[in-house]
């Protein structure tokens, strides 16, 4: 029998998962609820299916699984309204909020409950997100079950909750600095002859052929580079001067600075 989602939160992030796990046919469109205040704006979810709700003690008395999409600040006050209808015996509670610890959420909760600490990207919706998983006190068929979940939205690694500040910067910013370097990639392209539209095709599907090398051969960067650097060839050139200028380096202390902002905000 299928399990029950509520997603509470309706913004980008909760559609892009409602929108995943129907089109992966992971679950039914009946077997979700999704709420927002403003539910005008989740008819294209509704047309599909989807339950739509403004009330999230609603969504909660309906779902076996409850994933929690609102901003960091909401999450006390949301919480703290459905302490009473959430059951530790039926609910487990998936949190995709940003720098909001499990603890934070067990104390906001009011209750022992299982609790999956989740950091997607928002490739999630296109079904190609980067998701880190952490869990607290949950069963391995729970586990199975939620990993299996974000499987259908992407890639799933478990970690050490004390590293998701690092995954936030690592697989979350990183989509930001993934897109810098493309966007590079193609001003640097029109300075040579493309137009912009070839040349944001080119250096897009470079970089989708490039990570798909590494994820399929499960290669290190530094062997496939070898492949195309041939002696006094152009590509060696290219590297070098990148380097020359800082190319890694800047990389590596921008996300150290990442780190440090999500660190100390």
């Amino acid at each position: 029998m299928s399990r029950k989602i509520a997603i509470i939160g309706g913004g980008n992030l909760g559609t892009a998962i409602a929108e995943g796990l129907i089109n992966s046919g992971f679950s039914l469109p009946e077997n979700i609820l999704i709420t927002k205040r403003n539910t005008k704006t989740l008819g294209p979810l509704a047309e599909k299916g989807v339950l739509v709700s403004d009330n999230n003690e609603e969504a909660v008395r309906f779902a076996d699984l409850v994933i929690l999409a609102v901003k960091p600040f909401q999450v006390n006050d949301v919480l703290g309204k459905l302490q009473s209808v959430f059951d530790p015996q039926k609910h487990v509670l998936v949190s995709v909020v940003t720098g909001i610890s499990i603890d934070n959420i067990l104390k906001a909760v009011g209750s022992k409950l299982a609790i999956i600490r989740a950091m997607p990207n928002t490739a999630i919706a296109i079904q190609q997100s980067m998701t880190c998983l952490s869990a607290h006190e949950v069963s391995n068929e729970h586990v199975s079950y939620i990993e299996d979940l974000f499987n259908q939205l992407g890639r799933v690694v478990w970690i050490d909750e004390k590293l998701m500040d690092a995954a936030t910067v690592l697989g979350a910013c990183g989509t930001a600095y993934a897109m810098r370097y493309i966007r590079a990639n193609i001003q640097g392209g029109i300075e040579i002859g493309f137009d912009a539209a070839t040349a944001s095709l080119i250096a897009a599907q470079t970089v989708l052929g490039a990570a798909e090398l590494l994820l399929k051969r499960g290669a290190h960067p530094e062997q496939e580079i070898d492949k195309v650097t041939t002696p006094k060839g152009c590509t060696i050139a290219g590297l070098n001067e990148m380097e020359h200028q800082g190319f890694s380096s800047s990389l590596i202390k921008g996300i150290v600075a990442s780190y440090d902002k999500i660190q100390k905000p």
